[in-house]
């Protein structure tokens, strides 16, 4: 078996970081693998280090991280030509603060063992991509790739405040709930025009999610293989349905509510989001200035998932 090249993007969290590594390195040498490894320095490293590693040749590349280290690291990945790219295979051992795409696979935080032994089996899939094309503040023409979704509205807010909340709470379920009582108490929403499916909607909402995988449970039946995206757009609901959408949410029914609005497409046209954060795979980005697209570009990464 070829090496594998391994980036390790501590969890700043974590109390003693470097212990979580050494547990890591500890079931990769029960399993007799072969690999080389590098240490991220911050989040803006994890993209360079992918591309060195696909320089110098590494077909296996195993991000230990989060949504937002394999965000980073499919983005830099889809620069490279299609025909090397078909040759990488990418895998995740989760440890980040949020690791909801490789919770969708079955990879879970506390089961290193299990986790390593999936790698190990090296099964491919081919997966899907969304992609946002904007403009930004300097008129560039951009894009920008993502595993899980892409949000508009206050949820991207409320997924901002649960990466910080994780750090301090030290727990997914427990960070979620202040951040969700953020809805109640910041009770914002937007004016906005999109088109999906030829149907243009034009009115106030509280939040868009477009759904590359399961969008943090915002678009529950999203799967990344089918070539489609889903979108939930959530209106703005009175107290009591808010307090009735943490329910539907957190049990996985959050298109039940009477205010979420599912749909599934091909392409979302944005044309208005007015002071509307954007959140793609967990993390804030800057606003895109003007009217932006969201796509979806079916099978173009090659994924490790469990047997």
């Amino acid at each position: 078996m070829q090496k594998w090249g391994i980036i390790y993007c501590p969890n700043s969290s974590r109390f003693r970081p470097q212990k979580r590594w050494e547990k890591i390195k500890k079931v990769l040498e029960e399993n007799h693998l072969e690999y080389d490894y590098v240490q991220s320095e911050n989040a803006a490293s994890v993209y360079r280090l992918v591309g060195m590693m696909v320089n110098n040749g590494y077909h296996t590349i195993i991000i230990v991280g989060g949504d937002s280290a394999l965000n980073d690291a499919v983005n830099c990945i889809m620069d490279v030509p299609r025909e090397k790219r078909d040759q990488i295979r990418l895998g995740v051992i989760p440890n980040g603060k949020i690791n909801d795409f490789a919770g969708f696979w079955g990879y879970k935080e506390n089961d290193i063992e299990q986790t390593v032994k999936w790698l190990k089996q090296q099964r491919v899939r081919k997966i899907d991509l969304g992609c946002i094309r904007y403009t930004n503040r300097k008129q560039e023409k951009c894009h920008r790739y993502f595993l899980n979704c892409l949000n508009i509205g206050l949820v991207a807010s409320v997924m901002n405040l649960r990466r910080k909340t994780r750090g301090y709470l030290g727990s997914t379920l427990l960070s979620f709930i202040p951040s969700s009582l953020m809805m109640i108490f910041q009770r914002l929403e937007y004016k906005m025009k999109i088109d999906i499916n030829d149907e243009e909607i034009k009115r106030k909402m509280m939040a868009v999610c477009i759904g590359n995988a399961t969008g943090y449970g915002f678009t529950p039946n999203a799967v990344p293989y089918n070539g489609m995206l889903d979108v939930s757009v959530i209106y703005h609901p009175q107290v009591t349905q808010i307090l009735e959408g943490f329910y539907l949410l957190y049990s996985g029914k959050i298109l039940n509510h009477r205010d979420v609005h599912p749909y599934r497409t091909r392409e979302v046209v944005v044309e208005k989001a007015h002071k509307a954060s954007i959140g793609i795979d967990g993390r804030l980005m800057n606003a895109p200035e003007g009217p932006f697209k969201v796509t979806v570009e079916p099978e173009v990464i090659n994924f490790l998932i469990p047997q």
